[in-house]
């Protein structure tokens, strides 16, 4: 079935209330995050993130981004620690971005956009499995980096010369032997709050876990991005870009900082 959601003039996060309601609930996400604002919580732990290379199975246009699809049967690629209790096992990782260099990410820091923001998406393993877990207040943690404007990141070379593969919407691939860790800052440093999916069915369950320090991309590779589709093959060609929902309102919840 496709779905009738995007992120056009017709489908765009403006008019997702109208099919998913929660879309006007009290921990919607993305934020705008307003550093000043966030609390230092001494009782926040360091986030440990654990993963294993050979879990990584395949790639997959699905029409709204791209996504890496990881093995989730096993406790070889977990988080734990950061502000969730128990242990989170990496379900996919997938990617926010915009149409141009100043505009892309989800989430956003006082109020600035970088280019292009990744998301990698765990489930509670207290639940039987992702889908059970994603209903429930503490189902999900979502570990989200942002991507700045710079030098060439070698990490992400390989994930980018995959999309060749998956031009448009339906395309997957197989995507294996890749640690996502190699995606990961030097520091994680993080904001935290309780939060929701940023794409329908926007289900109020994720802890997110906002990481402060940015990676590196070149503008290079962020016209990699831009050159897949949201339409499907044979169809009008619809250049997959400014595929985010801008920030939504905090409504009272408190964003916690691992570090001062």
């Amino acid at each position: 079935m496709s779905h009738g959601w995007g992120y056009g003039t017709t489908n765009g996060p403006e008019t997702w209330v109208e099919e998913f309601p929660i879309a006007d609930g009290l921990r919607q996400s993305p934020i705008n995050i307003v550093p000043k604002e966030a609390k230092f919580d001494l009782s926040l732990k360091h986030l440990k993130l654990r993963y294993d290379s050979s879990n990584a199975k395949g790639i997959l246009n699905n029409g709204h981004s791209f996504q890496v699809d990881f093995v989730d049967d096993s406790d070889t690629s977990i988080l734990t620690g950061g502000p969730v209790s128990g242990k989170y096992r990496l379900k996919q990782f997938h990617f926010h971005w915009g149409s141009s260099d100043d505009k892309g990410s989800e989430h956003t820091v006082n109020g600035v956009k970088y280019p292009c923001e990744l998301h990698l998406v765990h489930w509670n393993t207290k639940y039987p499995s992702f889908g059970e877990a994603a209903s429930q207040p503490d189902g999900l943690a979502v570990v989200g980096v942002f991507l700045k404007i710079g030098a060439a990141n070698p990490r992400l070379q390989k994930v980018l010369d995959a999309l060749d593969a998956i031009k448009t919407k339906g395309k997957q691939t197989t995507f294996t032997n890749f640690d996502p860790k190699t995606l990961l800052p030097g520091s994680l440093d993080y904001w935290t709050y309780e939060g929701s999916l940023t794409t329908p069915p926007l289900l109020e369950s994720v802890t997110w876990i906002v990481l402060k320090e940015p990676i590196s991309v070149s503008s290079t590779q962020m016209t990699k991005f831009r050159g897949l589709h949201f339409s499907g093959e044979g169809e009008n060609p619809c250049s997959m870009v400014d595929n985010y929902r801008p920030p939504q309102p905090l409504k009272g919840r408190q964003v916690r900082a691992s570090f001062k």
